[in-house]
């Protein structure tokens, strides 16, 4: 057995469940004890933790894909750290680790709940938990299996200036669409679309009705829609579709916080008058195509074809800041907590 002196963990736990936005009050922050490792644990110093949109979700007592948070518990969800102290003779010191953990600096465990992932040459350890982990295989996922997008598509991604929606752009560029087109919040994001991101078109859907910029952004109308927000953006897709169309529905951020019911978009006649398919999914449905989808990253990544961006807070401190900002669209690519020494 190895060991080591991180034997108190600082967790973020959630408190009271939020009606509309989250506020700081419904969060508490707490340092545990840790016991010595049992056989077979392994204990890890976390590098990054992440905060997501699906998390909001999770706070309420609902019925959902996966439980709702329990009241006084850790907040869990994916980080990525290096062991610190091992009981598990087949997970070294040292070693680079996966886990669903979540909001702690310091997470101890079972060595079978971590996964173990290789180093890779000039590759932050960041990526894992967004290009080349379960975000990348999202867009992945949605725009070939969801989807089933075509090569000369043309593809609106909502969202676009997210983690999941730079990479969807991308992913979707390079499996030969005809034309991509992405909304962002701001026109910094909008350029970074076009300018960074490979996107034909994108549009600031604060400038006016959804619709209409979508229109003008994709004068011929659209194939595929990967929607990361619902709303607007849903019934301006319906407005677009060409006959015979496909969305992947991954998320529907902006009613996330609504403490009122979501009217839903006017034109779902559309769907039925237009052939469409829409189907919402989840990333837990499909992890079989993960070594597919790494492969294929791998050779994008190798051959410089693939690009990201970070939004990065310091301090497990201020993971719920982190989590606040990414919902409020602060954030450009993967919103990131960086632990720290």
């Amino acid at each position: 057995m190895t060991t080591d002196t991180h034997d108190i963990s600082t967790q973020i736990q959630l408190v009271s469940r939020p009606i509309g936005w989250p506020t700081a009050e419904d969060f508490r922050t707490v340092q545990i004890a840790l016991g010595p490792l049992q056989p077979g644990e392994i204990r890890v110093r976390n590098e990054f933790v992440s905060v997501d949109p699906y998390m909001r979700g999770r706070m309420n007592d609902a019925r959902s894909y996966v439980a709702p948070y329990e009241l006084g518990e850790t907040i869990l969800g994916g980080a990525v750290g290096r062991v610190v102290a091992s009981a598990a003779a087949d997970v070294p010191v040292g070693a680079a680790v996966l886990h669903q953990r979540g909001w702690a600096d310091v997470v101890q465990g079972d060595a079978a709940t971590f996964r173990v992932v290789p180093d890779l040459p000039g590759v932050p350890l960041s990526l894992r938990l967004h290009i080349l982990g379960m975000t990348g295989l999202t867009a992945y996922a949605g725009l070939t299996r969801i989807a089933a997008m075509q090569p000369g598509d043309t593809v609106f991604v909502s969202g676009a200036a997210g983690s999941v929606g730079t990479a969807v752009g991308q992913i979707a560029r390079l499996l030969g669409a005809g034309r991509v087109v992405g909304s962002a919040g701001t026109p910094e994001k909008v350029a970074l679309l076009t300018e960074k991101y490979g996107f034909d078109a994108a549009f600031n859907y604060r400038d006016g009705e959804v619709s209409a910029l979508l229109a003008a952004a994709a004068p011929d109308g659209i194939d595929v829609f990967f929607d990361n927000v619902g709303g607007d953006h849903l019934g301006a897709a319906l407005d677009a579709f060409r006959d015979g169309g496909r969305a992947a529905l991954c998320g529907a951020i902006s009613s996330y916080n609504a403490s009122e019911p979501v009217p839903g978009p006017a034109n779902l006649a559309n769907i039925i008058t237009r052939a469409l398919r829409l189907e919402g999914f989840t990333i837990g449905q499909h992890l079989d195509l993960a070594p597919e989808f790494q492969g294929r990253m791998a050779e994008w990544m190798a051959a410089g074809k693939i690009v990201f961006d970070e939004t990065i807070v310091d301090g497990i401190e201020h993971t719920v800041d982190a989590f606040l900002d990414m919902l409020r669209g602060a954030n450009t690519g993967k919103m990131l907590v960086r632990v720290g020494a």
